[in-house]
């Protein structure tokens, strides 16, 4: 059985906020959310905490332990899901998997990026054992270190905020839209010059909205019309 849990920080600007839910929505899995207020999205568990890395951390947790689901889809409250990103099935229980068919979007501007591999939190499907068990650890760490919402320590750099102990990449068959705003927790990192390790520049791309393949972004956003329109390969 597949799922979704979704957590937020519930400070996020509209029409991003409303828009990326619905595109979960679309995929007609349960869903169990973890916010710092309450929401009506899926089985909502609200947790009294102040924004963080360490919050998040603990969202993904308490959605993943409320949760019964044998597969688990990770969903970010600023990233848009196309329905195909749901159609993945993992084919073992030890490994962590990632949807690397991303574009970050340099929001508002009609300019977005990819390159090999865009790995992120936000695209990972995995075993739910797999992540709780991975997660109670990490806080687990976390607490023994020390480490703190307003702190950054070399380990916690070294940590990262992706679960790598062993994982594998699959591509969807339209991508995901990762919306770069100014309130994101991590780096926006649209332009090279934002990486302190570049990628391969063999693989960077940067295209207009329009060009992206399965979305017509710039009608859900109203750039053109103000009743986005959507189908399965035109979300």
């Amino acid at each position: 059985m597949k799922s979704i849990i979704y957590y937020t920080h519930n400070v996020l600007e509209e029409p991003i906020f409303s828009l990326a839910q619905g595109s979960i929505l679309k995929a007609g899995l349960p869903i169990v959310s973890c916010s710092l207020e309450p929401m009506d999205f899926g089985k909502n568990i609200v947790i009294n905490l102040k924004p963080g890395a360490i919050t998040m951390f603990k969202q993904i947790l308490t959605a993943l332990e409320a949760s019964t689901a044998d597969i688990i889809f990770f969903c970010e409250h600023d990233v848009f899901y196309h329905p195909s990103h749901f159609d993945f099935t993992p084919s073992a229980d030890d490994t962590f998997y990632y949807n690397v068919n991303v574009w970050r979007w340099d929001y508002p501007k009609d300019r977005a990026i990819t390159y090999d591999f865009v790995v992120s939190t936000s695209g990972l499907c995995a075993n739910r054992e797999l992540l709780v068990k991975h997660y109670r650890k990490r806080l687990k760490t976390i607490r023994e270190k020390g480490f703190t919402n307003d702190r950054d320590p070399r380990w916690a750099r070294r940590m990262g905020y992706e679960p790598k102990d062993k994982y594998e990449h699959w591509r969807s068959e339209y991508p995901n839209i990762d919306i770069r705003h100014k309130g994101t927790i991590t780096k926006s990192k649209t332009h090279l010059r934002d990486f302190k390790h570049k990628p391969d520049i063999k693989t960077w791309k940067e295209v207009k909205l329009d060009e992206i393949k399965g979305w017509k972004l710039k009608e859900i956003f109203d750039y053109v019309n103000p009743t986005p329109t959507h189908t399965r390969d035109s979300v």
